[in-house]
């Protein structure tokens, strides 16, 4: 780390407390989008998307982010893996669309990174605007990429932060993921370590009971106390118990 000093430059100050996804086969809950209150969007192609339909959710995005244009919040666009074969399919139609930036899965390397920072460099110059544009948020969803999440978060310029995917790292891992969630600490400190050394943001993964508010705000506290700065969400009613949690305290 002695050759990566970090500076209150990098440090990204926008506020990033939620990150929303929405699936981008779903086209009530992308017009809805705009009234929803989180801090960010992740539009996903990935997970949320049925095989059978990636080239249609793909088109419907690109045509919603075109006619989207007074944007209040920040939006990413959660592609497929890079090793997959719809990853560079989903970089063409959407990115002329002008999102901020992609959420990248799967980043269990820095290569994988990196190789995505080359594929956005391409597309900016095809489409004429500032390189380095399209921001990247790696997603550290398994064992290896705790292990490699330092030198991840090290990878790219583009980097706004580290997310953590919980759901995919207990499967990488063979366990059982838990509402009290010991079995992440080693993980998710490793993970906001890598955040902080590298001056970026740290994100939290999804807490999948969307009707256990208590629960979400145990875990949303534990999170905030590791260093975590925000956390991703899978519904617009967890947003405000999230906010709350963020939001500074009078001895704060």
């Amino acid at each position: 780390l002695h050759r990566f000093a970090v500076t209150t430059d990098m440090i990204e100050q926008r506020l990033r407390r939620t990150l929303l996804y929405v699936p981008g086969n779903m086209p009530s809950m992308l017009q809805n989008m705009s009234v929803f209150g989180s801090d960010a969007v992740i539009i996903d192609l990935e997970d949320a998307v049925p095989h059978t339909e990636k080239d249609a959710a793909r088109r419907l995005v690109r045509r919603f982010l075109e006619g989207y244009r007074e944007r209040d919040k920040e939006i990413l666009v959660r592609i497929n893996a890079l090793d997959t074969a719809w990853a560079y399919d989903d970089l063409r139609e959407v990115l002329p669309a002008l999102p901020d930036g992609v959420r990248l899965p799967k980043a269990d390397t820095p290569e994988v990174v990196e190789r995505l920072d080359t594929l956005l460099t391409e597309f900016e110059e095809e489409l004429g605007v500032e390189i380095g544009r399209f921001r990247i948020l790696p997603s550290i969803e398994s064992a290896l990429g705790v292990i490699n999440s330092i030198e991840t978060a090290q990878s790219s310029t583009r980097l706004l932060g580290l997310a953590f995917g919980a759901e995919d790292y207990t499967a990488s891992m063979e366990i059982e993921r838990t509402k009290t969630g010991e079995e992440l600490m080693n993980a998710r400190a490793r993970v906001v370590w890598a955040a902080k050394a590298a001056g970026i943001q740290a994100i939290d993964s999804i807490f999948a009971d969307v009707t256990d508010m208590d629960g979400l705000r145990r875990e949303t506290e534990l999170v905030k106390g590791l260093g975590y700065t925000g956390k991703s969400l899978v519904n617009p009613r967890q947003i405000e118990v999230v906010h709350d949690v963020f939001a500074p305290k009078a001895p704060e």
